[in-house]
């Protein structure tokens, strides 16, 4: 059975002081893409808008909740997770939403 995913975008990070000391050029900015309290649902494909970067770190999760799945040690249905964007990661809250806490 198939799970819709709520995935809730729950705070963008910038790290001012990586891309002084890593990059040449100050072509940084916080991401763009997304802002907090943002919202989106899956049934495990990305949705429509949805950075295909942070998609791709976020997938595995996804798929897990929205196949009946859990994480260990957080409450079932639920999980907390982030793009690997080591200057801006995003940071964002995935939880079951129909009733299927099982698995």
């Amino acid at each position: 059975m198939s799970h819709q995913v709520r995935i809730t975008v729950l705070r963008k990070s910038f790290c001012q002081d990586f891309v002084d000391s890593c990059t040449e050029a100050n072509l940084w900015h916080p991401c763009d893409l997304f802002y907090e309290g943002q919202t989106f649902v899956s049934e495990g494909w990305m949705p429509q808008e949805f950075c295909s970067w942070a998609w791709s770190d976020i997938l595995k999760y996804v798929v897990t909740l929205a196949r009946g799945g859990n994480m260990r040690g957080v409450k079932p249905g639920t999980f907390v997770t982030c793009c690997t964007d080591g200057f801006r990661p995003v940071f964002f809250k995935l939880e079951r939403v129909d009733g299927g806490q099982d698995a």
